[in-house]
């Protein structure tokens, strides 16, 4: 075959895709359960960094050690989920009014951690409350972005503003009253938003609202 004809040429790149194709095909089949190991263990992360420790040295052993999922029932009550049905998603299975609740020992005291999920300005923010054991007050915080503007709506995910949660109160008259509010006043409810993120705070305000409203019959048990 005349290797300079444009005959050649197409046969020839027809071939090199499809070995490409297969190779990446391959790769990506072969790294899947790694890649999936590590997101799960990146959830247990964030959830353990709602109890304020960030600093372990083995995620998944200190997550064994500490935390329980559960699965809240219509009545409020608690049915644990064995430890193989960890999901890496539990915070978009709150669309499928799945609601999980974390149940964790620490220190001697029972820790109650709920997913949380909700859009920022430029897309998904979610987190985990946990609160203590009256659960009426937190523990401690950790929200997540996808794509929000660094040095401004992305600031959710800085120590320094998920620190402004812990203590406050969540419930008022049986219903969340714990929010983000821009210039917030001194208040036990409410948390001062994030300086030049008004949209993003104002969907922090929104996912907690939405989203621990979900666990009324729990919350006021």
């Amino acid at each position: 075959m005349n290797t300079n004809s444009n005959v050649y040429t197409i046969i020839y790149a027809s071939v090199m895709v499809i070995i490409v194709a297969f190779v990446l095909a391959f790769v990506s089949s072969s790294l899947k359960e790694t890649q999936d190991l590590n997101v799960r263990l990146d959830t247990k992360k964030q959830i353990l960094a709602s109890l304020n420790i960030r600093d372990t040295k083995d995620v998944a052993a200190k997550y064994t050690e500490i935390v329980k999922d559960n699965l809240m029932q219509e009545d409020g009550t608690l049915v644990e989920v064995p430890a193989e049905d960890f999901s890496s998603e539990y915070n978009t299975q709150i669309l499928d009014k799945k609601y999980h609740v974390f149940v964790c020992t620490l220190d001697g005291g029972t820790k109650y951690i709920f997913p949380v999920y909700g859009a920022g300005l430029w897309g998904p923010i979610w987190g985990y409350i946990a609160l203590n054991s009256d659960k009426k007050s937190v523990f401690g915080v950790y929200f997540g972005n996808e794509g929000e503007t660094p040095g401004l709506g992305a600031e959710i995910s800085t120590l320094p503003f998920q620190e402004r949660f812990d203590n406050k109160k969540v419930m008022k008259n049986g219903q969340v009253a714990l929010g983000v509010q821009k210039n917030a006043p001194q208040d036990d409810y409410l948390v001062d938003g994030v300086s030049g993120g008004t949209i993003t705070s104002k969907g922090v305000n929104s996912m907690l609202k939405a989203c621990l409203s979900n666990y009324l019959p729990f919350l006021n048990k």
